[in-house]
């Protein structure tokens, strides 16, 4: 905790925060079980002269994560056109899936919004 490293009891903290000492506790148990607002984290880092920094960092690249989406979507509704031609005795051979993978996304994905459906 950055008021203990600096050597800042929790009184003199909550002077800084211009409030009681029993707020400054309350405060420390949210942050500590994650269940702290933003504007009262922000309060708290200019109080220790700190810069909050608040970020969403993606596991992949977006790219990546839309491509993924596209993928998916694209070999379940593919898998779908195949059974109902495995059924009619048209089935398509596997030899060029990648290829019909790809062609699905470019000309059937491009505007469709991928993250409405489960």
């Amino acid at each position: 905790m950055i008021r203990d490293a600096l050597g800042m009891t929790g009184v003199q903290f909550a002077a800084r925060l211009n409030v009681r000492p029993q707020s400054v506790e309350a405060m420390e148990r949210s942050e500590a079980i994650g269940s702290i607002q933003l504007n009262t984290l922000r309060r708290a880092a200019e109080a220790l002269d700190c810069t909050l920094v608040y970020a969403l960092v993606p596991n992949s690249s977006l790219d990546g994560a839309v491509r993924t989406r596209a993928h998916k979507i694209a070999v379940r509704d593919l898998e779908r056109v195949a059974h109902t031609m495995k059924l009619e005795a048209q089935e398509a051979g596997n030899a060029d899936l990648e290829a019909r993978i790809e062609a699905y996304i470019r000309d059937q994905l491009k505007e469709r919004d991928l993250w409405k459906e489960p």
